[in-house]
């Protein structure tokens, strides 16, 4: 029997561990996700344009794609109905991507099958599965075990490849203050995902719909989408951003300040806590929160955070990034300055 791979709390809460890989930065990481929307609310017309701007490596929504090879399988069309799609959202379209109609269930050879096309198309780091219904065995017995059983199987086989993979699912018909609680099946399919994607219009002749985004790699995230020539454009992004900003503890700002009028720090987190003159704090909460907040709220102010263990103490290195901060008073004076020539032509407009 094999043995538990156990790593000590202690190092895993002070070690800085590289970033989370994304197929589309800060919405679709590697691993297993959920795209949910009504009946014809246009999730394959998304799900198509999606696997184009990957495989192409273009933006979406303003958003950067890491371009591979994508797999669409899709199994609610024909070749003459993608065709006729394809003709629609573009010119023209590499080599690597690559679409199906047919696949086996989950629990009946369908890993097989995606197993023998990463050895096809080594590249593939995309894979579309529309709809899952198509892929899941038929039965009348809905419960979370077997939701959550099926997709930890695909779950297990995107994490063990590094790949992206999105089910395309339904939405019941029910009124609820939470939108997550409107995925068709039980809660089981939710839990096993890494994201959940939900595609809500507030009428089926709506063509504006909102794009709900959560998931345990993913910020809580909203995109208002408008659909126009049979493509999903971006009005409006909205995120929790700014929540998680004022909710941050008060000795994160306090070393933000020290950093910023010190330029570097080098020492133990005892001797940052007495330079910051902070009695209340323990030296493991200072360099837990820093670590915690390393990714975004240091970052966002161009401080870089590391450890680095000594003989007989653990070393908090802060620095600033003092090319990044110019950068960002440039664009502030920049943006400054269009604004002000913004206002002078609409004072002179009024004047005459």
């Amino acid at each position: 029997m094999e043995d538990l791979k156990i790593i000590n709390a202690d190092n895993l809460l002070y070690t800085c561990l590289g970033e989370t890989e994304f197929i589309i930065e800060e919405i679709l990481p590697i691993g297993l996700h959920i795209f949910c929307g009504a009946p014809k609310v246009g999730k394959s017309w998304l799900m198509l344009d999606l696997c184009i701007k990957v495989s192409k490596g273009e933006e979406l929504w303003n958003l950067k794609t890491n371009q591979c090879d994508v797999l669409y399988l899709a199994l609610e069309d024909t070749h003459q109905r993608l065709q006729k799609r394809l003709f629609r959202l573009t010119d023209e379209i590499g080599p690597n991507f690559h679409i199906a109609i047919e696949a086996n269930k989950i629990t009946n050879g369908l890993v097989i099958q995606l197993e023998q096309a990463l050895k096809q198309y080594s590249n593939i780091r995309l894979v579309v599965i529309d709809t899952l219904q198509k892929i899941r065995k038929q039965s009348n017995d809905i419960n979370y075990s077997a939701d959550y059983g099926e997709i930890s199987l695909l779950k297990a086989f995107a994490d063990k490849n590094k790949i992206a993979i999105i089910l395309v699912h339904h939405l019941r018909k029910q009124d609820d203050s939470d939108v997550f609680n409107k995925i068709s099946g039980t809660t089981g399919i939710m839990g096993s995902s890494d994201t959940t994607f939900i595609l809500e219009k507030k009428s089926r002749d709506d063509s504006v719909a909102t794009l709900f985004v959560t998931g345990r790699d993913v910020e809580y995230q909203t995109f208002t989408l408008r659909f126009e020539e049979c493509k999903w454009n971006l009005l409006e992004r909205s995120f929790q951003k700014e929540l998680e900003m004022k909710n941050a503890p008060e000795i994160i700002y306090k070393v933000i300040s020290f950093i910023n009028n010190n330029g570097k720090w080098q020492g133990s987190a005892t001797e940052l806590l007495k330079a910051l003159e902070e009695k209340d704090i323990t030296p493991q909460y200072l360099t837990k929160v820093l670590n915690e907040y390393s990714k975004t709220i240091l970052s966002d102010n161009q401080i870089s955070f590391a450890t680095s263990r000594t003989s007989s103490s653990r070393l908090v290195i802060l620095e600033k990034d003092i090319e990044k901060a110019t950068e960002k008073i440039a664009e502030a004076v920049i943006i400054s300055n269009d604004n002000d020539n913004n206002d002078d032509d609409d004072s002179k407009s009024t004047h005459h």
